[in-house]
């Protein structure tokens, strides 16, 4: 069977967003995520390709009296019976969860205390360079890891490691400041079995710039080409509407072909008060986002492996949730995975690539049908917002302490600029907004003590 009009009727949409718990990540706290309950006309659709067969959810958010819904699929081929089937709409609302965009927040330590711990690696190890230390490299010969390789990459400061024990790994890692949860002593261990290295990355703070739902129905067909149509669905829309893609593959993430793929920007610092206006903060921004690209951009949202996620919206998908959204190829070996060799008891990995696209369209900004193309391009990405608290101890403790509130002035100036890029936002009022919480110049000011004034030659070639 081949599909080729899809969605139109008395009443459609494809898609929606939805919440959940938050985990551990980044060291740092996921605290929120974007909800599609936030746009009206939503429609989700889940896409499952591999070659030329597909697997479609489709997910309306039709509100009326159910006698009155229809949805109409024109097809080429007649399906048969077993080609149509209707799905639990939890699964659609898991990916929402799993894929959604979000928000996490990072605590500042005590400055004064990384400035005492550098004081004393400096005078155990005067000569020590770069980003490990000699002080480092003997704690970690000491717990059987070995740093293989180190780089600066942009923000990050990148370690290849390995190790003999997951005890030793552990323990440095954490020595580090890489706070490795408890109990993570098997998981590690199984990978230092298998000879495998770990990539560790930290963010250089010097370096870094800143349910009215009715079931959804499933299709399954083959076709070469890969494509959505959404043209009959603006015949009855009032106005603009929503569409989420939640597509997967095996090869990479998915992209449009006829329409200008764009990913929705990321990685941002945001001021604290988004965190209880997070809902409003990405409707904004995404509208701002569309009018940006006048409004003939879908925007990527989220793609990533699913046998992982960092930092979790929602726990990655079972296998047995993604066989029934249609991943075919999990099993075709004809294993099971309990009579697979290394077998071991829990979650099992698996080989599936999830892509989130978000479009707003009407019949004039996306005039033709939705075309895609699965790429081998398996880069990790998320819609991620960053929330910084500060440190609020004694500015005065140290000079390291002083330092450090200068640099909130202009972490904060920053963070306004963000928002107002973001967003549309006036930058005025988001920082007069910020003030009222306590985070601008004059709430430093307050705590700081008039600092004295040095003799020239000790701001001389940088002493001062």
């Amino acid at each position: 069977m081949k599909l080729r009009h899809i969605l139109g009727g008395a009443a459609l949409g494809l898609a929606s967003l939805s919440l959940s718990a938050p985990a551990q990540a980044f060291c740092g706290f996921f605290v929120a995520k974007a909800d599609t309950d936030l746009f009206n006309d939503a429609s989700k659709v889940a896409l499952v390709r591999d070659d030329e067969r597909t697997v479609i959810t489709m997910a309306s958010d039709y509100r009326g009296e159910p006698s009155e819904f229809a949805m109409v699929i024109p097809v080429v081929d007649v399906p048969e019976r077993e080609q149509i089937n209707v799905a639990d709409p939890g699964l659609i609302e898991h990916l929402d969860e799993y894929t959604a965009p979000r928000l996490v927040e990072y605590h500042d330590e005590n400055p004064c205390d990384v400035y005492r711990y550098r004081d004393a690696v400096a005078m155990a190890a005067p000569e020590a360079g770069g980003a490990i230390d000699d002080m480092a490299m003997e704690e970690a010969e000491d717990l059987g890891v070995t740093i293989e390789a180190e780089y600066e990459v942009g923000e990050y400061d990148i370690l290849i490691l390995s190790a003999e024990e997951s005890d030793g790994l552990i323990s440095w890692l954490n020595q580090n400041g890489y706070r490795i949860p408890d109990g993570a002593e098997e998981v590690v261990g199984s990978y230092l079995k298998q000879g495998m290295k770990f990539f560790v990355a930290k963010v250089n703070l010097e370096r870094h710039d800143g349910a009215g739902f009715l079931r959804p129905i499933q299709v399954a067909y083959e076709d070469e080409d890969f494509m959505l149509p959404i043209r009959l669905g603006t015949v009855n829309a009032e106005g603009k509407q929503e569409l989420f893609v939640f597509a997967m593959t095996r090869k990479g993430r998915v992209e449009t072909t006829n329409y200008k793929t764009v990913k929705l920007p990321s990685d941002m610092d945001v001021p604290i008060f988004v965190k209880d206006e997070f809902g409003e903060f990405y409707k904004d921004m995404f509208a701002h986002q569309v009018e940006k690209e006048n409004g003939k951009a879908v925007f990527m949202e989220y793609a990533w492996d699913m046998s992982w996620c960092d930092p979790c919206a929602a726990e990655p998908l079972s296998r047995s949730q993604l066989r029934e959204l249609g991943v075919m190829w999990l099993d075709e070996d004809g294993q099971q995975p309990e009579s697979r060799p290394g077998f071991r008891p829990g979650p099992q990995p698996v080989d599936v690539f999830v892509t989130r696209l978000h479009l707003r369209y009407d019949g004039k900004t996306f005039p033709q049908d939705l075309t895609f193309q699965v790429t081998g391009d398996r880069d990790n990405y998320q819609g991620r917002y960053v929330l910084r608290h500060p440190w609020r101890g004694d500015f005065n403790e140290c000079e390291a302490a002083r330092d450090y509130a200068d640099d909130l002035v202009d972490r904060w100036d920053q963070e306004a600029e963000n928002l107002a890029k973001l967003t549309g936002w006036d930058e005025a009022e988001i920082k007069d907004k910020m003030a009222a919480g306590g985070y601008s110049e004059a709430s430093i000011n307050m705590d700081l003590e008039p600092k004295e004034k040095k003799p020239w030659w000790q701001r001389l070639w940088g002493n001062g």
